[in-house]
């Protein structure tokens, strides 16, 4: 019976933090932080399709700001507003870390606005290179709460990497983002 009881606890304990984990999306604003256009419409709208097929009304930053505007702007009071009237209180900043994989998710604790005013260093793909590490980034009230990476490996070109990613968000979806 002791045994029992002890296993029970070991258990639950267990439980507990594997649900501390979980990020619980119900909604997102996709912000894909990459310099080529074409490469932040691939994942905002790949990103966005996936999320709304889970069940998480998401919309693509492209949505809400003007073609070649700062993405800085989605962190100003009245975009805040918009986008809380249409439901929307979690930012997605979607970034390539780097074409290893050895990244490991970050500590940082940046807060919106710094993340939204940094560069973007990689585009999706480059020639030669076989694995390319995503970092997702979790924001709510202009704080981040999570972060994630999600590695691509063995990818030859850039629609490669877009396959691979969608494979890999869905995975996150059914485990550890939902």
């Amino acid at each position: 019976m002791r045994g029992l009881i002890t296993l029970f606890f070991l258990l639950s304990i267990g439980n507990t933090y594997a649900q501390k984990d979980q990020i619980q999306l119900k909604n997102a604003l996709v912000i894909g932080q990459l310099d080529k256009p074409e490469d932040r419409f691939s994942i905002e709208v790949n990103v966005t399709e996936l999320f709304n097929s889970y069940g998480i009304k998401a919309l693509p930053a492209l949505n809400v700001l003007k073609f070649g505007s700062s993405p800085d702007l989605l962190a100003t009071d009245s975009v805040k507003t918009a986008l809380t009237a249409k439901g929307i209180d979690t930012y997605v900043v979607v970034t390539v870390r780097g074409y290893d994989r050895n990244f490991k998710a970050s500590d940082r604790k940046d807060d919106l606005i710094t993340t939204l005013n940094a560069g973007s260093l990689f585009p999706i793909y480059r020639d030669e290179v076989t694995s390319v590490t995503f970092e997702f980034l979790f924001f709510r009230n202009g704080q981040m709460f999570a972060s994630d990476i999600l590695k691509c490996s063995n990818v030859g070109s850039r629609d490669g990497v877009i396959k691979k990613l969608r494979k890999g968000i869905e995975k996150r979806l059914k485990k550890k983002w939902r």
